[in-house]
């Protein structure tokens, strides 16, 4: 069959407004924002607006032999959603209706399309909350979020992605729709398909609507904000928080590199005041004496550790500031250069020593690097910044940004807490997980997309050749 044919069908089930070729516009839907990863060029980029769209999309390119990548807003850092050459893009924020709230079940149902700030809004105006919270919480959407298992800043105490989903509809390799799941609060019968396809990254099948989790909304967060003198000591700090068993709803970490930049972009000097090594920024949304408690105990442990300023609020507005200044560390960057975020995952007690492991790449490499992350679990994203023009600097970025992984790794971490593999980690991908689990993966995609329609080369080679 031919490509005419391939498009003329596409356009017969989705319309002329649904089926784009034109390269000034597929262009813009070849790559994410991650930098390092390879990318091709789409023959066609489409824009389903309802599962049966999918479907017939699915139907049409596995039958012409085309691969499909599934793609939400572009917000990802691995390449997971970088076209192929002479694929189909499936862009899927034309689905962007929350069809369903249940207060009284604590449960709402959304198509892909749906921005994570606007659901979450959305679920506030019935007192509940949607906890997972990315970075690019104002604009990536719920189907990327699934599809990377996105998490965020408020995992220390309400999980990732995973954590909030209880069922989904899935298009497979077939056309077929998939329903997993389900809508009570428990349930084991059968495989946990649910999770299998949360953080697949496209690669088993095409996500339409999912059956989410929420909680009653929670009350208004306290902040403490501690600034230490070395990483060791806030590192000392993060261990006897977790260890006197206190669940803040928030624990950020910077390093001394972040918040210099942060200071100089945001005019402030956000209370920590010159040679400081580390910012640890704790919230409590237990509300009322609860998160008194909680906060009065996290500085005294930071005091107790070392930490040169603590200081506990109940301002919303001022903790929101603190917050909006963990938030902008990336932007803040940008004006040193561009960046490439990495994403690591440590046991929480050698935090540190990844942020020292850090210190020494940027010296080798010489180039900044700077630290910040979700302290409250190990995941740390150092941040490479270089000169995009100078083929150098991007080949010492490259060079930075594998011996992090590799220092992750050597400290007992993953190469991924959140981010996913994409098209960037494949063979760090290998190295963690082993051959056993690198054959069981490509059992499993062998099994459900025996094809390989969905997202050519992302996470894994599935051709052990």
């Amino acid at each position: 069959m031919t490509t005419d044919a391939l498009l003329t069908r596409l356009r017969a089930a989705l319309g002329d407004g649904g089926v784009h070729v034109d390269p000034d516009i597929t262009a813009g839907y070849r790559r994410d924002m991650m930098p390092l990863a390879p990318f091709g060029d789409p023959l066609a980029v489409v824009f389903p607006e309802s599962t049966g769209q999918v479907q017939e999309v699915v139907r049409a390119c596995a039958e012409h032999g085309v691969p499909i990548v599934p793609r939400g807003a572009g917000s990802g850092l691995s390449g997971a959603a970088n076209a192929v050459d002479g694929c189909v893009v499936l862009v899927t924020t034309r689905m962007n209706r929350i069809v369903e709230i249940d207060a009284d079940n604590r449960l709402a149902v959304v198509e892909p399309g749906v921005v994570n700030l606007d659901l979450r809004g959305a679920v506030e105006e019935h007192g509940l909350f949607y906890p997972p919270d990315p970075s690019s919480y104002d604009w990536c959407t719920i189907g990327g979020n699934l599809a990377t298992n996105a998490g965020g800043l408020c995992c220390v105490k309400y999980g990732v992605t995973t954590d909030s989903v209880l069922g989904l509809d899935v298009v497979l390799a077939d056309g077929e729709l998939l329903r997993t799941g389900r809508r009570t609060v428990k349930g084991v019968a059968g495989y946990d398909l649910t999770k299998l396809f949360v953080g697949s990254e496209g690669t088993l099948g095409v996500i339409t609507r999912a059956t989410v989790a929420l909680r009653p909304l929670p009350q208004a967060p306290g902040t403490v904000v501690a600034a230490f003198g070395t990483t060791a000591a806030a590192g000392t700090a993060v261990s006897r928080i977790v260890r006197e068993g206190v669940v803040p709803s928030l624990m950020e970490i910077m390093d001394s590199v972040s918040i210099a930049a942060v200071e100089a972009h945001l005019k402030t000097e956000l209370g920590a005041g010159g040679g400081c090594a580390a910012l640890l920024l704790c919230q409590s949304d237990s509300g009322g004496e609860a998160a008194r408690a909680e906060l009065a105990k996290i500085e005294q442990i930071c005091l107790d550790a070392g930490a040169e300023l603590a200081h506990t609020t109940f301002d919303i507005a001022e903790g929101q500031l603190l917050l909006t200044a963990r938030r902008a560390v990336l932007m803040a960057l940008e004006v040193y250069g561009a960046w490439l975020t990495d994403d690591v995952c440590v046991p929480r007690t050698r935090i540190t020593e990844l942020i020292d492991a850090c210190e020494r790449i940027s010296a080798e490499v010489g180039l900044r690097v700077a630290v910040v992350g979700h302290a409250g679990d190990g995941n740390m994203h150092p941040t490479i910044v270089y000169d995009p023009a100078s083929e150098d600097e991007f080949t010492r970025a490259r060079r930075a940004f594998a011996d992090i992984l590799d220092a992750g790794l050597a400290l007992g971490g993953t190469v991924t807490g959140e981010h996913g593999v994409g098209k960037v980690k494949r063979e760090w991908l290998a190295r963690e997980i082993g051959p056993v689990g690198l054959r069981t993966h490509r059992a499993i995609k062998a099994a459900l997309d025996p094809g390989n329609l969905f997202n050519l080369g992302s996470m894994f080679d599935p051709d052990p050749a």
